[in-house]
């Protein structure tokens, strides 16, 4: 028996690995690749451009692919969109693939995107992260590993989001937020570590003691942003204070504030 839907639409020059199943009315673009063990369930499409690893699922009416959302775009700019392993896109969902960076737009390994999640061109997210219902990426967003986006989040373009961060529903990111940290609000600010999220991920108590101990530091000691560097750099290094450090030292927006 075929894993293929009879009333799907497979271009001729798709790469479709025979263990994949692709449903009824789905859409494969010529030039999409899908790999093994994937899955489409229905209605969904995925476009030309396409890469995907081993092991996604598609939820019904999701667009993979899709053309950006930018006046500028035209086909001839377009670039691709990369998929890892272990996927799973919701119920209309949709990823636009890229337009002005070479590598487009870059999806990772086992994330989940809940139902209606929006991913802008050229955005890079990394492995294991969670985007809640109706969550919103600009263009050229990074979010890295293990983060938690609630339903309704807006991120502005090129903001990043460090690892282990957990962002509050109906939040609106305009800056970028530094690892292990939790942000809310309308103008998402800092209010406190992501605690239960760190503790989830085997974070041990003197990890935890030690990451807030950076956050007091910065966010709390009334010190400007150039004397909490200075300060933070004296302390006794550990991988989080490094990644913390990274995360500083790479910001394009700024932080969000307290």
């Amino acid at each position: 028996m075929s894993n293929i839907h009879p009333s799907a639409i497979i271009g001729s020059r798709a790469v479709v690995d025979p263990s994949a199943r692709i449903g009824p009315f789905c859409i494969v673009d010529d030039g999409a690749e899908i790999g093994p063990e994937c899955i489409l369930e229905s209605h969904a499409r995925v476009y030309s451009g396409v890469c995907m690893g081993a092991g996604n699922r598609v939820g019904h009416g999701a667009a993979i692919g899709a053309e950006p959302q930018d006046l500028s775009y035209t086909r001839d700019r377009a670039k691709p969109l990369s998929i890892g392993e272990g996927n799973h896109f919701r119920e209309n969902v949709v990823i636009s693939a890229g337009i002005k960076e070479t590598h487009g737009t870059v999806i990772g390994n086992f994330n989940y995107f809940m139902n209606a999640a929006h991913v802008g061109h050229d955005c890079h997210i990394g492995d294991h992260n969670i985007l809640g219902s109706s969550a919103t990426l600009g263009g050229h967003v990074e979010v890295r590993d293990r983060t938690f986006l609630s339903g309704l989040v807006a991120v502005h373009q090129f903001c990043q989001i460090g690892s282990y961060v957990m962002v509050g529903g109906v939040s609106g990111i305009r800056q970028d937020v530094p690892p292990y940290c939790m942000a809310n609000g309308q103008g998402a600010r800092f209010v406190g570590l992501n605690v239960v999220g760190l503790r989830r991920n085997g974070f041990s108590q003197q990890q935890r003691s030690n990451i807030k101990h950076a956050y007091r530091l910065l966010f709390r000691s009334g010190m400007n942003k150039s004397a909490a560097l200075e300060a933070l750099h004296a302390l006794p290094e550990t991988p989080e204070l490094e990644s913390i450090l990274e995360f500083l030292e790479n910001s394009k927006r700024g932080l969000i504030s307290t």
